[in-house]
């Protein structure tokens, strides 16, 4: 007897239906929340060395986001966003040349730097064998373009 009644706990009514549609509206629902919090978060993203680059109105190439020499403000030393010593850089740009013989670097600058200090670095990559060196500048607001490069 005490079977019989566990049994009808368990057992469905034969008048409703098995429901077999999928309810997608959760669904749409976390996926638009996900959607939202990626919004959000994916300005919040970016990194790099805070550099305030000089405006010129120059012609616009790719900048790759391998081989980046920075310097701030304040003249410190970053490649690829990993700050290092004048030795350290060389050393580093003298191991890329010496693997590839056509390595090239880009240099982006704060505006507001002495023009020496900006030589210093680039001589550091010139001596380091580094024979294609690009120049990093944003473009004047007339041409509505983000980076552009001058090659030197």
């Amino acid at each position: 007897m005490t079977g019989n009644v566990n049994t009808k706990r368990f057992r469905r009514n034969k008048s409703s239906p098995l429901m077999t549609e999928i309810n997608v509206t959760p669904f749409v629902d976390v996926m638009l929340v996900l959607l939202i919090i990626f919004m959000v978060t994916a300005p919040l993203m970016q990194t790099g060395v805070n550099v305030d680059l000089p405006q010129e109105d120059v012609g616009s190439l790719e900048i790759q986001d391998e081989n980046v020499v920075s310097i701030r403000k304040d003249g410190a030393i970053f490649y690829n966003e990993k700050r290092l010593t004048e030795k350290d850089l060389f050393n580093k740009l003298k191991s890329l040349a010496s693997v590839s013989s056509t390595a090239e670097v880009f240099l982006r600058a704060d505006k507001t730097l002495p023009y020496g200090t900006v030589m210093n670095v680039t001589g550091i990559i010139k001596k380091a064998g580094i024979g294609r060196l690009g120049m990093v500048t944003e473009v004047s607001p007339v041409s509505g373009k983000k980076k552009t490069q001058k090659k030197g």
